[in-house]
């Protein structure tokens, strides 16, 4: 398979190029040219947020490509370009949106991809899940013969390119192993009761490159989530486990922290998931338990920082 990815020297976009390459796929990946592509991968250097960047890149070749994979794209007006670059010279695109597309306050449990209430609207504190809500429906209203897509919904993404951190004040931090080896109280929104469903990057990899080729997957929405429902404060446990030190908890109040930051409102709900229609349509479902993939995740970050 001839693949694409737009971002492919990210968080996720590098966990699918190091997949798609040991799957022994043709791997092609447009980046600014900021940070080296892992081995394997046939750079463009192109910036898609500078007007004629990506199109001008794209013009110099004749490749044509089985799957294009969007890790980047923000707002209604990426997926447009994306369609008008790619239409004729790909057979699917997969856009990676978020679960924050889903409005906190009105969520199910677990939340389906449909019927669902969708942060949407004019602007405000939620303008992630709001863009990335836009970019969807450029999809899902849009005439995009002939290319088929596929739009995945991640949550919480982890992995050992990422810093660690479910929850806001100790959301991606990078100080929190020195925290946790330190014997500091982490400041738990809801003393870490909310539920969590995070997804390994290497998991959400593979359940991408399984969408190519799949007439199941075709022109269709998923969540994407990990296998296990674990409350945030036994994400962190985990982590101090694998540290070997205790696990010391304060409680932050969740009604005095959003009057603070309202801004952190689509954090501090029960983040938990469908998967059904992930399986049904013969997906690869996500499958690292929790605590193995976070044990990678801790002992790679410690690996980095000894190099």
């Amino acid at each position: 398979m001839k693949l694409l990815i737009l971002g492919g020297s990210g968080h996720v976009s590098g966990a699918l190029s190091r997949a798609a390459v040991a799957a022994g796929h043709a791997v092609y990946a447009v980046t600014r040219g900021q940070r080296p592509l892992p081995s394997g991968v046939i750079g463009i250097t192109a910036d898609r947020k500078q007007p004629g960047s990506l199109e001008t890149a794209l013009a110099g070749l004749t490749q044509s490509w089985d799957l294009v994979v969007d890790c980047i794209a923000y707002d209604a007006p990426d997926l447009a370009q994306d369609l008008a670059c790619f239409r004729n010279r790909a057979a699917h695109l997969v856009f990676i949106s978020t679960d924050f597309v889903y409005d906190p306050v009105r969520r199910r449990f677990p939340q389906p991809e449909w019927p669902a209430a969708f942060v949407e609207g004019t602007p405000g504190l939620m303008e992630y899940g709001r863009k990335k809500r836009l970019a969807e429906r450029v999809l899902l209203e849009g005439d995009t013969t002939p290319l088929a897509w596929t739009v995945f919904r991640p949550c919480h993404i982890y992995g050992p390119t990422s810093e660690l951190g479910c929850l806001p004040l100790h959301g991606r931090d990078k100080t929190l192993i020195e925290k946790l080896r330190a014997g500091e109280a982490l400041r738990l929104a809801g003393g870490g009761h909310f539920l969590q469903q995070p997804i390994l990057a290497d998991d959400l990899a593979r359940l991408i490159l399984s969408a190519a080729g799949n007439a199941k997957a075709r022109n269709r929405v998923f969540n994407a989530a990990g296998p296990d429902i674990c409350e945030s404060r036994a994400y962190y446990q985990i982590i101090a486990d694998v540290l070997g030190v205790p696990l010391k908890v304060d409680e932050v109040p969740v009604t005095g922290l959003l009057a603070e930051h309202p801004d952190m409102l689509p954090f501090l709900c029960h983040r938990i998931y469908d998967l059904s229609s992930l399986k049904s349509a013969g997906l690869q479902a996500p499958d690292t338990p929790i605590a193995a993939g976070l044990k990678l995740h801790t002992e790679g970050l410690l690996a980095r920082r000894e190099h």
